[in-house]
């Protein structure tokens, strides 16, 4: 006989649909609006019919995240300049002991991920999720889905086929990254143009977000010498009372950069070969908001 609560079961796996909710939407806020609503319908359920929580909650968490992504994609919402995902904190601490797994969670939050997942629909976004980040089998996906599981495991195959065809390939040695991020930012902060070209990749890009609200670049830089000279020249401008801290942001080292108290903008850097061959720059102040206490 148990004596959880409503509330200590929901607890219990509010991680794991968080989880789900912000690889289906890349946005935290409405990951934590999506996670809230599931709330409310775990609340008002018979959960004496509810056999296998987890999986009642993770059903219900992926039909709102669903819903949510139709919405936003009917809205055709206009946005200025490149697109990035809201910066997520990712510490998956003692929770994922096992390193293959951690690699797999890892993998599926990143930034380059989820930028190729904005192009998938929202019912092969939520069959990519379940199936490759949490492992679900094609048949439980189908129950969740309300699909066939000949239909599932058609659209995990096409939705992995995009995915790997649509991102770069990148080291994930977190050792490796976090030492040429940290001397990335040191390169960078003293406009040191040849240190940073030792380290960008000739073919490197960077991608901003600033969602208008903030400078950064309104297109994609590609090449050493155009990324290296435009950090060079954002270096030189400076931010007022700036400081810095090292965060883990969606499965990899970030840097986190402050004016005074107030979030300023993240960088992260993918690696390949000992090289940095992306840099991502958020610095759209609605999507820094949940970083203010990190």
């Amino acid at each position: 006989m148990t004596t959880d609560t409503p509330t200590d079961v929901f607890e219990e796996h509010r991680p794991v649909l968080m989880g789900v909710a912000y690889r289906m939407l890349g946005r935290v806020a409405d990951a934590e609006d999506v996670v809230q609503e599931a709330w409310l319908r775990w609340s008002a359920a018979d959960r004496a019919e509810v056999r296998e929580p987890r999986a009642y909650l993770v059903r219900v968490t992926t039909r709102l995240a669903i819903d949510r992504l139709r919405q936003v994609k009917a809205r055709g919402e206009a946005y200025v300049g490149p697109w990035l995902p809201e910066p997520y904190a990712t510490d998956f601490g003692d929770t994922v002991p096992d390193t293959a797994e951690r690699a797999v969670l890892a993998d599926s939050v990143s930034l380059a991920v989820l930028v190729v997942l904005e192009s998938l629909s929202p019912v092969e976004r939520a069959v990519f999720v379940l199936r490759e980040a949490f492992g679900y089998p094609h048949a439980d996906i189908a129950a969740m889905l309300d699909r066939s599981e000949p239909a599932v495991r058609q659209l995990a195959g096409r939705a992995r086929k995009h995915v790997d065809e649509g991102r770069p390939r990148y080291e994930v040695d977190p050792a490796q990254r976090r030492e040429l991020t940290e001397r990335f930012l040191a390169a960078a902060a003293e406009g040191d143009l040849a240190g940073l070209m030792e380290m960008l990749a000739p073919d490197v890009r960077l991608i901003g977000d600033s969602g208008g609200k903030s400078k950064a670049p309104l297109r994609i830089l590609e090449t050493a010498d155009n990324v290296g000279r435009f950090l060079v020249a954002v270096a030189g401008k400076g931010i007022p009372e700036m400081s810095f801290r090292f965060l883990e942001l969606n499965g990899g080292p970030a840097v986190l950069i402050l004016s005074g108290d107030t979030p300023d903008s993240v960088f992260q850097v993918d690696v390949s070969d000992g090289r940095i061959r992306s840099v991502y720059i958020v610095r759209n102040p609605d999507k820094l908001r949940s970083l203010a206490s990190a």
